[in-house]
Protein backbone atom coordinates (compact mmCIF):
# COMPACT_ATOMS: atom_id res chain seq x y z
CA UNK A 1 0.00 0.00 0.00
CA UNK A 2 1.07 3.59 -0.52
CA UNK A 3 -0.22 7.15 -0.35
CA UNK A 4 -0.19 10.25 -2.52
CA UNK A 5 0.21 13.77 -1.16
CA UNK A 6 -0.47 16.75 -3.43
CA UNK A 7 0.71 20.15 -2.26
CA UNK A 8 -1.51 23.06 -3.28
CA UNK A 9 0.53 26.14 -2.33
CA UNK A 10 -2.03 28.87 -3.04
CA UNK A 11 -3.25 31.16 -0.28
CA UNK A 12 -5.21 34.41 -0.40
CA UNK A 13 -3.15 35.58 2.60
CA UNK A 14 -0.59 33.99 4.92
CA UNK A 15 -1.35 33.24 8.56
CA UNK A 16 1.22 34.68 10.96
CA UNK A 17 2.28 31.25 12.33
CA UNK A 18 2.50 29.24 9.10
CA UNK A 19 5.84 27.96 7.83
CA UNK A 20 4.48 25.62 5.13
CA UNK A 21 5.38 26.60 1.59
CA UNK A 22 2.70 28.80 0.09
CA UNK A 23 2.33 31.70 -2.27
CA UNK A 24 -0.17 34.52 -2.72
CA UNK A 25 0.35 34.44 -6.49
CA UNK A 26 -2.95 34.88 -8.29
CA UNK A 27 -5.04 31.81 -8.95
CA UNK A 28 -4.64 32.57 -12.65
CA UNK A 29 -1.66 30.19 -12.53
CA UNK A 30 -3.67 27.43 -10.78
CA UNK A 31 -4.58 25.61 -13.99
CA UNK A 32 -0.98 25.76 -15.20
CA UNK A 33 0.19 24.45 -11.83
CA UNK A 34 -2.31 21.57 -11.89
CA UNK A 35 -1.04 20.55 -15.33
CA UNK A 36 2.50 20.62 -13.98
CA UNK A 37 1.41 18.30 -11.14
CA UNK A 38 -0.18 15.95 -13.68
CA UNK A 39 3.08 15.99 -15.64
CA UNK A 40 5.02 15.11 -12.48
CA UNK A 41 2.64 12.17 -11.92
CA UNK A 42 3.45 10.79 -15.36
CA UNK A 43 7.19 11.13 -14.74
CA UNK A 44 7.20 9.65 -11.23
CA UNK A 45 4.52 6.97 -11.25
CA UNK A 46 7.22 4.30 -10.86
CA UNK A 47 8.30 5.83 -7.52
CA UNK A 48 5.62 3.66 -5.89
CA UNK A 49 5.49 1.12 -8.71
CA UNK A 50 2.82 -1.58 -8.47
CA UNK A 51 1.59 -0.17 -5.15
CA UNK A 52 -2.09 0.10 -4.38
CA UNK A 53 -2.91 3.73 -3.47
CA UNK A 54 -4.78 3.59 -0.18
CA UNK A 55 -4.85 7.33 0.59
CA UNK A 56 -4.79 10.63 -1.29
CA UNK A 57 -4.34 13.91 0.56
CA UNK A 58 -4.62 17.43 -0.87
CA UNK A 59 -2.86 19.80 1.51
CA UNK A 60 -1.49 23.29 1.42
CA UNK A 61 -1.63 26.12 1.24
CA UNK A 62 -5.35 26.17 0.64
CA UNK A 63 -6.63 23.37 -1.63
CA UNK A 64 -10.20 24.65 -1.26
CA UNK A 65 -9.17 27.61 -3.46
CA UNK A 66 -8.74 25.37 -6.50
CA UNK A 67 -11.53 25.69 -9.07
CA UNK A 68 -13.71 22.61 -9.66
CA UNK A 69 -12.25 21.97 -13.12
CA UNK A 70 -8.72 21.99 -11.68
CA UNK A 71 -9.66 19.46 -9.00
CA UNK A 72 -11.26 17.23 -11.63
CA UNK A 73 -8.11 17.41 -13.75
CA UNK A 74 -6.00 16.32 -10.77
CA UNK A 75 -8.17 13.30 -10.03
CA UNK A 76 -8.41 12.35 -13.70
CA UNK A 77 -4.60 12.28 -13.78
CA UNK A 78 -4.46 10.16 -10.62
CA UNK A 79 -6.86 7.70 -12.25
CA UNK A 80 -4.69 7.46 -15.37
CA UNK A 81 -1.40 6.88 -13.61
CA UNK A 82 -2.17 4.99 -10.40
CA UNK A 83 -4.22 2.10 -9.07
CA UNK A 84 -6.51 3.20 -6.24
CA UNK A 85 -7.67 0.93 -3.45
CA UNK A 86 -11.32 -0.13 -3.60
CA UNK A 87 -12.09 2.10 -0.61
CA UNK A 88 -9.42 4.81 -0.53
CA UNK A 89 -9.35 7.64 1.98
CA UNK A 90 -9.32 10.87 -0.04
CA UNK A 91 -8.88 14.06 1.99
CA UNK A 92 -8.98 17.72 1.02
CA UNK A 93 -8.04 20.54 3.36
CA UNK A 94 -10.44 23.47 3.41
CA UNK A 95 -10.71 26.95 4.87
CA UNK A 96 -14.17 27.54 6.39
CA UNK A 97 -14.83 30.64 4.27
CA UNK A 98 -14.29 28.65 1.05
CA UNK A 99 -16.98 26.11 1.89
CA UNK A 100 -20.24 26.72 0.08
CA UNK A 101 -22.95 24.62 -1.53
CA UNK A 102 -21.46 24.98 -5.01
CA UNK A 103 -17.99 23.89 -3.84
CA UNK A 104 -19.39 20.91 -1.94
CA UNK A 105 -21.43 19.82 -4.95
CA UNK A 106 -18.29 19.92 -7.11
CA UNK A 107 -16.65 17.50 -4.68
CA UNK A 108 -19.52 15.04 -5.14
CA UNK A 109 -18.22 14.30 -8.64
CA UNK A 110 -14.80 13.41 -7.22
CA UNK A 111 -13.60 10.57 -4.95
CA UNK A 112 -13.17 12.99 -2.02
CA UNK A 113 -14.65 11.42 1.13
CA UNK A 114 -12.91 13.32 3.94
CA UNK A 115 -12.67 17.05 4.64
CA UNK A 116 -10.07 18.55 6.99
CA UNK A 117 -11.18 21.98 8.20
CA UNK A 118 -8.75 24.61 9.49
CA UNK A 119 -10.81 26.16 12.27
CA UNK A 120 -7.96 26.87 14.78
CA UNK A 121 -10.17 28.63 17.37
CA UNK A 122 -13.75 29.85 17.86
CA UNK A 123 -12.59 33.15 19.33
CA UNK A 124 -12.93 35.87 16.67
CA UNK A 125 -10.38 38.14 18.32
CA UNK A 126 -7.78 35.36 18.35
CA UNK A 127 -8.61 34.40 14.76
CA UNK A 128 -7.92 37.96 13.66
CA UNK A 129 -4.61 38.01 15.55
CA UNK A 130 -3.54 34.87 13.67
CA UNK A 131 -4.32 36.38 10.29
CA UNK A 132 -7.14 33.93 9.60
CA UNK A 133 -9.69 35.16 7.06
CA UNK A 134 -12.74 33.46 8.56
CA UNK A 135 -14.70 33.97 11.76
CA UNK A 136 -16.00 31.43 14.26
CA UNK A 137 -19.51 31.35 12.85
CA UNK A 138 -18.16 30.49 9.39
CA UNK A 139 -16.46 27.41 10.84
CA UNK A 140 -19.72 26.25 12.40
CA UNK A 141 -21.65 26.87 9.19
CA UNK A 142 -18.97 25.16 7.08
CA UNK A 143 -19.00 21.97 9.18
CA UNK A 144 -22.80 21.87 9.10
CA UNK A 145 -22.81 22.41 5.32
CA UNK A 146 -20.35 19.54 4.85
CA UNK A 147 -22.54 17.23 6.89
CA UNK A 148 -25.70 18.24 5.03
CA UNK A 149 -23.92 17.61 1.73
CA UNK A 150 -23.21 14.03 2.82
CA UNK A 151 -19.59 14.34 3.98
CA UNK A 152 -19.66 12.51 7.31
CA UNK A 153 -15.90 12.19 7.76
CA UNK A 154 -14.93 15.69 8.89
CA UNK A 155 -11.77 16.63 10.77
CA UNK A 156 -11.21 19.94 12.53
CA UNK A 157 -7.93 21.62 13.48
CA UNK A 158 -7.50 23.62 16.69
CA UNK A 159 -4.49 25.47 18.12
CA UNK A 160 -3.83 26.05 21.81
CA UNK A 161 -1.30 28.17 23.65
CA UNK A 162 -2.17 31.24 21.58
CA UNK A 163 -1.02 34.65 22.84
CA UNK A 164 -3.79 35.97 25.08
CA UNK A 165 -5.74 32.71 25.06
CA UNK A 166 -7.18 31.80 28.46
CA UNK A 167 -8.15 28.44 29.87
CA UNK A 168 -11.80 29.43 29.51
CA UNK A 169 -11.21 30.27 25.84
CA UNK A 170 -9.71 26.85 25.25
CA UNK A 171 -12.41 24.95 27.10
CA UNK A 172 -15.03 26.72 24.97
CA UNK A 173 -13.07 25.86 21.80
CA UNK A 174 -12.91 22.16 22.64
CA UNK A 175 -16.55 22.05 23.75
CA UNK A 176 -17.69 23.79 20.57
CA UNK A 177 -15.61 21.56 18.31
CA UNK A 178 -16.95 18.36 19.87
CA UNK A 179 -20.53 19.65 19.64
CA UNK A 180 -20.35 19.89 15.84
CA UNK A 181 -20.48 16.16 15.18
CA UNK A 182 -16.95 15.94 13.78
CA UNK A 183 -15.26 12.54 13.62
CA UNK A 184 -11.66 13.69 14.02
CA UNK A 185 -9.87 16.45 15.91
CA UNK A 186 -6.26 17.60 15.48
CA UNK A 187 -4.98 19.97 18.16
CA UNK A 188 -1.54 21.55 18.12
CA UNK A 189 0.38 23.73 20.52
CA UNK A 190 1.31 26.99 18.84
CA UNK A 191 4.93 26.99 17.71
CA UNK A 192 7.07 29.96 16.77
CA UNK A 193 8.79 28.80 13.59
CA UNK A 194 11.76 30.71 12.21
CA UNK A 195 10.93 32.96 9.30
CA UNK A 196 7.26 33.39 10.21
CA UNK A 197 5.66 36.71 11.05
CA UNK A 198 4.76 35.30 14.44
CA UNK A 199 8.41 34.63 15.25
CA UNK A 200 9.31 38.18 14.22
CA UNK A 201 6.52 39.51 16.44
CA UNK A 202 7.87 37.47 19.36
CA UNK A 203 11.37 38.84 18.90
CA UNK A 204 10.01 42.40 18.82
CA UNK A 205 8.06 41.81 22.02
CA UNK A 206 4.71 42.24 20.28
CA UNK A 207 3.45 38.87 21.51
CA UNK A 208 4.30 36.67 24.47
CA UNK A 209 4.52 32.89 24.53
CA UNK A 210 1.91 31.07 26.57
CA UNK A 211 2.90 29.96 30.03
CA UNK A 212 4.15 26.36 29.98
CA UNK A 213 1.91 25.34 32.88
CA UNK A 214 -1.14 26.83 31.15
CA UNK A 215 -0.35 24.93 27.94
CA UNK A 216 -0.04 21.73 29.96
CA UNK A 217 -3.43 22.33 31.58
CA UNK A 218 -4.96 23.00 28.17
CA UNK A 219 -3.60 19.74 26.81
CA UNK A 220 -4.76 17.84 29.87
CA UNK A 221 -8.27 19.23 29.41
CA UNK A 222 -8.15 18.26 25.73
CA UNK A 223 -7.34 14.64 26.61
CA UNK A 224 -10.10 14.46 29.21
CA UNK A 225 -12.79 16.12 27.07
CA UNK A 226 -12.09 14.03 23.97
CA UNK A 227 -12.01 10.80 25.97
CA UNK A 228 -15.35 11.66 27.55
CA UNK A 229 -16.75 12.24 24.04
CA UNK A 230 -15.60 8.78 22.93
CA UNK A 231 -12.57 9.90 20.93
CA UNK A 232 -9.44 7.74 20.83
CA UNK A 233 -6.14 9.50 21.45
CA UNK A 234 -4.22 7.68 18.75
CA UNK A 235 -1.33 10.12 18.24
CA UNK A 236 0.01 12.93 20.39
CA UNK A 237 -1.90 15.65 18.51
CA UNK A 238 -4.72 13.57 17.01
CA UNK A 239 -8.03 12.29 18.36
CA UNK A 240 -10.72 10.36 16.51
CA UNK A 241 -13.87 8.36 16.99
CA UNK A 242 -13.33 4.62 16.45
CA UNK A 243 -12.61 3.76 12.77
CA UNK A 244 -12.05 7.44 11.91
CA UNK A 245 -8.28 7.65 12.44
CA UNK A 246 -6.58 9.52 9.60
CA UNK A 247 -5.30 6.69 7.43
CA UNK A 248 -3.06 9.05 5.46
CA UNK A 249 -1.31 10.63 8.46
CA UNK A 250 -1.05 7.23 10.12
CA UNK A 251 0.90 6.00 7.10
CA UNK A 252 3.56 8.65 7.81
CA UNK A 253 3.95 7.37 11.36
CA UNK A 254 4.11 3.74 10.20
CA UNK A 255 6.75 4.21 7.50
CA UNK A 256 4.42 3.51 4.57
CA UNK A 257 5.80 4.82 1.22
CA UNK A 258 4.16 7.91 -0.21
CA UNK A 259 4.57 10.06 -3.30
CA UNK A 260 4.63 13.81 -2.75
CA UNK A 261 3.62 15.89 -5.76
CA UNK A 262 3.82 19.64 -6.23
CA UNK A 263 6.19 22.44 -5.25
CA UNK A 264 7.53 21.86 -1.75
CA UNK A 265 6.11 18.32 -1.47
CA UNK A 266 8.06 15.50 0.20
CA UNK A 267 8.21 11.79 -0.73
CA UNK A 268 9.45 8.60 0.95
CA UNK A 269 10.12 5.31 -0.83
CA UNK A 270 9.44 3.17 2.26
CA UNK A 271 13.06 2.07 2.51
CA UNK A 272 15.67 4.77 3.13
CA UNK A 273 15.26 7.44 0.46
CA UNK A 274 13.52 10.75 1.06
CA UNK A 275 12.94 13.37 -1.60
CA UNK A 276 11.90 17.03 -1.33
CA UNK A 277 10.65 19.06 -4.26
CA UNK A 278 12.03 22.58 -4.02
CA UNK A 279 9.53 25.16 -2.71
CA UNK A 280 9.53 27.28 -5.86
CA UNK A 281 6.29 27.35 -7.84
CA UNK A 282 7.78 29.21 -10.80
CA UNK A 283 10.64 26.71 -11.19
CA UNK A 284 8.20 23.86 -10.70
CA UNK A 285 5.89 25.05 -13.47
CA UNK A 286 8.81 25.84 -15.80
CA UNK A 287 10.41 22.38 -15.48
CA UNK A 288 10.46 20.38 -18.71
CA UNK A 289 11.82 17.17 -17.21
CA UNK A 290 11.85 16.14 -13.58
CA UNK A 291 11.04 19.02 -11.24
CA UNK A 292 13.77 20.64 -9.11
CA UNK A 293 14.30 18.50 -6.02
CA UNK A 294 16.73 17.21 -3.43
CA UNK A 295 17.16 13.63 -2.25
CA UNK A 296 18.47 12.15 0.98
CA UNK A 297 19.65 8.61 1.70
CA UNK A 298 19.04 7.82 5.35
CA UNK A 299 21.79 6.05 7.30
CA UNK A 300 21.03 3.12 9.59
CA UNK A 301 21.24 5.49 12.54
CA UNK A 302 18.84 7.96 10.91
CA UNK A 303 16.40 5.15 10.11
CA UNK A 304 16.47 4.06 13.74
CA UNK A 305 15.91 7.62 14.98
CA UNK A 306 12.97 8.17 12.62
CA UNK A 307 11.49 4.85 13.72
CA UNK A 308 11.67 5.97 17.36
CA UNK A 309 10.33 9.46 16.62
CA UNK A 310 7.34 8.41 14.53
CA UNK A 311 6.27 5.29 16.42
CA UNK A 312 6.49 6.70 19.94
CA UNK A 313 4.16 9.55 18.97
CA UNK A 314 1.38 7.00 18.44
CA UNK A 315 -0.71 5.18 21.01
CA UNK A 316 0.54 1.83 19.69
CA UNK A 317 4.12 2.84 20.48
CA UNK A 318 7.41 1.32 19.34
CA UNK A 319 7.10 -2.29 18.08
CA UNK A 320 10.31 -3.58 19.66
CA UNK A 321 10.32 -6.84 17.68
CA UNK A 322 10.76 -4.84 14.47
CA UNK A 323 14.10 -3.55 15.71
CA UNK A 324 17.33 -5.47 15.30
CA UNK A 325 18.59 -7.22 18.42
CA UNK A 326 21.27 -4.56 18.97
CA UNK A 327 18.86 -1.64 18.43
CA UNK A 328 16.25 -3.24 20.68
CA UNK A 329 18.80 -3.65 23.45
CA UNK A 330 19.92 -0.03 23.07
CA UNK A 331 16.35 1.24 23.04
CA UNK A 332 15.40 -0.66 26.17
CA UNK A 333 18.53 0.43 28.03
CA UNK A 334 17.78 4.08 27.28
CA UNK A 335 14.11 3.58 28.14
CA UNK A 336 14.88 1.99 31.52
CA UNK A 337 14.75 5.16 33.67
CA UNK A 338 11.54 6.29 31.96
CA UNK A 339 9.97 2.88 32.57
CA UNK A 340 11.02 3.13 36.20
CA UNK A 341 9.37 6.56 36.54
CA UNK A 342 6.25 5.29 34.73
CA UNK A 343 6.65 7.70 31.83
CA UNK A 344 6.87 4.68 29.51
CA UNK A 345 5.15 1.30 29.73
CA UNK A 346 5.25 -2.05 27.92
CA UNK A 347 2.20 -3.35 26.01
CA UNK A 348 2.60 -6.61 24.08
CA UNK A 349 6.23 -5.96 23.11
CA UNK A 350 5.46 -2.32 22.33
CA UNK A 351 7.08 0.55 24.20
CA UNK A 352 4.44 3.24 24.79
CA UNK A 353 4.15 6.63 26.42
CA UNK A 354 2.00 6.79 29.52
CA UNK A 355 -0.40 9.70 29.98
CA UNK A 356 2.18 11.41 32.19
CA UNK A 357 4.94 10.61 29.70
CA UNK A 358 3.15 12.45 26.90
CA UNK A 359 3.92 15.75 28.65
CA UNK A 360 7.67 15.11 28.37
CA UNK A 361 7.54 13.14 25.10
CA UNK A 362 10.13 15.29 23.32
CA UNK A 363 12.72 14.62 26.03
CA UNK A 364 11.92 10.91 26.12
CA UNK A 365 12.16 10.57 22.33
CA UNK A 366 15.48 12.43 22.40
CA UNK A 367 16.82 10.07 25.08
CA UNK A 368 15.91 6.99 23.03
CA UNK A 369 17.56 8.28 19.87
CA UNK A 370 21.15 7.70 18.88
CA UNK A 371 23.51 10.63 18.64
CA UNK A 372 26.20 10.99 15.97
CA UNK A 373 28.87 10.57 18.64
CA UNK A 374 27.79 7.01 19.49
Amino acid sequence: MAGIYIHVPFCRSRCVYCDFYSTTLGLDVAQTYVRAVAREMSLRRDYIKDAQIETVYLGGGTPSLLPANSLKELFDAIGRHFSLDEEPEVTIEANPDDVCEQWLQSLKDLPVNRISMGGQTFNDKLLASLGRRHDANQTVEAVEACRKAGFGNISLDLIYGLPGQTMDDWQRDVEKALSLGIKHLSAYALSYEKGTRLDAMLKKGLVEEADEELSRKMYDHLMSATAEAGFQHYEISNFALPSYHSRHNSSYWQGVPYLGLGAGAHSYDGRRCRRANLPDIKAYIAATGDVPHETEELSDEELYNEFILTRLRTSSGIPLLRLSSADRQYCLSMASPHLEHQLLCMKDHHLCLTKEGIFTSNDIISDLMKSEME
